[in-house]
């Protein structure tokens, strides 16, 4: 009798074992990654780079040996310039489940004015894409939601893009979880029309910037109360969607930034408040150049029944021809060009309209 009660407390001891260690992550409050000194130093290296090459193409004439025009430009007139490319910035965590979808995007177009640039989290196995997104990878580090290493991935992308090619004009951040809602053409021609080139009008951002959320103060002391100050005070702290479409110039802001970023990238002492992504760029280019900037997002978003932070996820029996209808409906004068978040079972009914429906416009 008495080896018997000895054994059960073992037992239940040993059962217990294998299924706190289960259990712990969604217990648990997930412990936050900081970002490293050597991997803050390459980034520093990296955006170094991509801002002396900035420079340096700036200065840089045509050869007068050169008669050729390269295929990327294009004459407006008598004057000849570059025709400037859109950079899209896929930033993941898992595969890229509507690669198909996307592949029929930019296949519609000429390829010489766009350009693919994916940052993976390595610590993740990730299918490699093929189609236009072969080869596209970065070098990537370690993302985890409720942390500044996303803002960290961002800056990463936007810095590969500008040191990749000077005619990358405009930044367009993409989740795995997007689709387009136009073609190529369509979003192509919205942002950069011959008429605005020919007048060589200054192009805008169009990134989410709100000042009012019921949220906002606590997400602004989510590192601890006050510690934004005094590079950001709380009626300059802004809230806005992750993804964006930003210039060239305003995404050399943002590799150029460091005030700013000592304070977003401090670990949060509240991770329930912790959003970083969702204020820094709002915040950023609202302090330094909030003319610029829409002060809208492109990207159709649901939050009508979200959970845990997360927006409403879309799943195939919702996906028709009227979802896209719906989707790309705004308040503003443009269309919606993107949306998220789609499940990646609902790949083949969006494949099925693809054609038909979403590049018809």
């Amino acid at each position: 009798m008495f080896k018997l009660y000895i054994l059960i407390p073992s037992l239940t001891l040993l059962i217990s074992i294998p299924i706190i260690f289960f259990l712990a992550p969604s217990i648990l409050p997930q412990r936050q990654i900081t970002i490293s000194i050597p991997d803050e130093l390459d980034d520093l290296s990296l955006f170094h780079k991509a801002i002396t090459a900035d420079s340096t193409f700036l200065k840089k004439k045509p050869s007068k040996n050169s008669n050729k025009l390269p295929s990327n430009k294009f004459r407006l007139g008598s004057t000849t310039i570059h025709r400037p490319k859109i950079a899209f910035l896929y930033l993941t965590n898992s595969n890229l489940h509507f690669e198909p979808l996307w592949n029929n995007f930019f296949n519609t177009s000429d390829p010489h004015l766009y350009n693919i640039y994916i940052h993976a989290d390595p610590t993740v196995k990730i299918t490699p894409p093929k189609g236009v997104f072969t080869d596209r990878f970065i070098h990537s580090k370690r993302t985890q939601r409720s942390s500044p290493t996303l803002i960290s991935a961002t800056r990463r992308l936007l810095a590969h893009a500008l040191l990749d090619d000077p005619d990358n004009a405009y930044f367009a951040l993409i989740s795995q979880h997007c689709i387009p809602l136009h073609s190529f053409n369509y979003f192509y021609n919205f942002l950069l029309d011959t008429q605005k080139l020919s007048r060589k009008m200054e192009f805008p951002s169009y990134i989410e910037i709100l000042n009012e959320s019921s949220s906002l103060l606590d997400r602004y002391n989510a590192r601890g109360e006050n510690v934004m100050e005094p590079e950001v005070s709380f009626d300059q702290f802004r809230v806005g969607s992750q993804f964006f479409v930003i210039t060239r110039k305003h995404s050399l802001m943002v590799i150029k930034d460091s005030k700013l970023w000592r304070k977003f990238k401090k670990p949060c002492v509240k991770i329930e408040s912790c959003y970083p992504e969702e204020h820094y760029f709002p915040t950023l280019l609202s302090m330094e150049d909030p003319n610029g900037c829409k002060g809208y997002t492109l990207t159709r978003v649901n939050w009508t029944d979200s959970v845990d932070g997360h927006p409403h996820t879309y799943h195939p029996l919702e996906v028709s021809p009227e979802l896209i209808y719906k989707l790309r409906e705004s308040n503003s004068t443009n269309s919606y060009m993107f949306a998220r978040k789609f499940s990646p079972d609902c790949l083949k009914p969006l494949m099925e309209m693809a054609d038909s429906v979403i590049f018809k416009d």
